[in-house]
């Protein structure tokens, strides 16, 4: 058959038949991905209140009595994204065991701070052994871990102190210093020596000597500051002779 004998009104009916079999086409291709959305929509609901159903009895029970069981919870944080595997882990604090550890914070910190310092009083020559000791005032302290009394300095509390010491001398002997001794069950040990030499050719000879250092101290050592020189002249003031240590 020849299609150019086909009346018009034909070819109007097939046009508008393709049209609908186009729209319904369409149509059906959107309700399809709109019905897939949707149910993959369902599906994401579904599992997120299967997810609140599960933690939410770890969020209820994480303080309980009073206790924080669970820090996230205690400080206004979801604890959805932790897992059980790891709560399981992690034990209750207790409010007692909070407040211990912040008094054995506060007790470090205050042995950590303990210091003296001392300023001169006297100084008392004797001649049998060639040395002049020097006898001392507190000055300034904190904590107990160090008593002074007369010319020693006694340790109460063991540790690592950083020790130091400043010497004025207005002697004529041209090399002057000072020792830091420490005793413990009789034995001694000399832990620091200063010397420094003394100008000459002037009328009154004036020098400083200073010195310092890092030692460990046991509990009852004792330190005395000394000057090998029999009755050396010394300047006892405090801003220019002095002694003092502090734990580190």
């Amino acid at each position: 058959m020849n299609n150019h004998n086909i009346p018009a009104c034909v070819w109007k009916v097939k046009v508008e038949v393709l049209k609908w079999f186009l729209v319904c086409t369409v149509a059906c291709t959107c309700v399809g991905v709109v019905y897939i959305q949707w149910t993959h929509i369902w599906m994401l609901r579904a599992e997120l209140s299967e997810v609140k159903q599960r933690f939410r009895p770890l969020e209820t029970s994480g303080t309980e009595g009073g206790i924080c069981c669970d820090p996230a919870v205690c400080c206004g944080v979801s604890c959805y994204h932790r897992f059980p595997e790891r709560l399981k882990h992690e034990g209750c604090r207790d409010k007692r065991d909070v407040t211990e550890q912040k008094k054995q914070r506060k007790r470090r910190q205050t042995e950590q701070h303990t210091f003296l310092h001392l300023v001169p009083v006297s100084s008392q020559s004797y001649n049998d052994h060639d040395t002049t000791v020097l006898s001392w005032a507190l000055g300034q302290s904190r904590g107990e871990g160090l008593q002074v009394s007369g010319d020693t300095v006694t340790v109460e509390a063991e540790g690592t102190y950083f020790i130091y010491s400043q010497v004025l001398y207005k002697d004529t002997t041209w090399l002057m210093g000072h020792v830091i001794t420490k005793r413990l069950k009789g034995a001694e040990t000399k832990l620091m020596k200063c010397l420094k030499s003394m100008p000459s050719n002037v009328s009154q000879p004036l020098n400083t000597c200073y010195t310092a250092g890092i030692y460990f101290l046991e509990s009852g050592s004792t330190l005395q500051l000394s000057v090998p020189r029999k009755s050396a002249e010394l300047i006892l003031t405090a801003h220019a002779t002095f002694m003092g240590l502090f734990s580190i």
